[in-house]
């Protein structure tokens, strides 16, 4: 009788802790499927960024859900959601999906952008291809000519970028 009892509590804890699981999970707004990699919280991080040579474009989404036999980037902001994704993320979004493709050989059909209370699913098409390798295109012109002014007046996003050292237009 106490091995029928403890069982059944091991079962009750054990469906306690999966939906606890599940909770959590879509909390995150990360897809149903198998997270093969991940860049936040506790998670382990990806060994190392995606890499397109052909693209010269570098970058690391903060999850990569396998669904079926495609790979889907997700990108996670911790702010509201506005009532449309910005371009901004849109097109961050867009080049994760292009890495994606390009480091594995395989198309993502979209990508996930999830803010902290609503979650986008956004289509990777050609055209959203097109987009995001002309905004490179257009950034690297702006570069070569010296013309890429910084686009913010805030000291602490300032110092916390990557590229400080090298900026003749760095706040801190």
């Amino acid at each position: 009788m106490r091995l029928y009892i403890l069982s059944l509590l091991l079962l009750l804890l054990a469906a306690l802790l999966f939906w606890l699981a599940r909770r959590a999970r879509a909390r995150t707004g990360v897809p149903s499927g198998r997270v093969i990699a991940a860049d936040v919280g506790t998670w382990q991080r990806l060994d190392r960024p995606l890499f397109s040579h052909r693209h010269q474009l570098t970058g690391r989404p903060d999850y990569i859900v396998a669904d079926g036999p495609d790979l889907i980037p997700v990108e996670v902001k911790s702010g509201p959601a506005p009532s449309q994704p910005y371009g901004s993320h849109v097109l961050q979004l867009a080049a994760y999906c292009l890495l994606v493709a390009e480091t594995s050989g395989r198309r993502p059909p979209y990508g996930i952008l999830h803010y902290a209370d609503r979650t986008f699913e956004i289509p990777y098409t050609r055209e959203l291809e097109e987009e995001v390798l002309a905004t490179l295109g257009a950034m690297r012109g702006a570069l070569a000519r010296g013309d890429a002014p910084r686009n913010h007046d805030n000291p602490r996003r300032c110092a916390a970028c990557g590229y400080k050292e090298h900026c003749d237009q760095a706040l801190a």
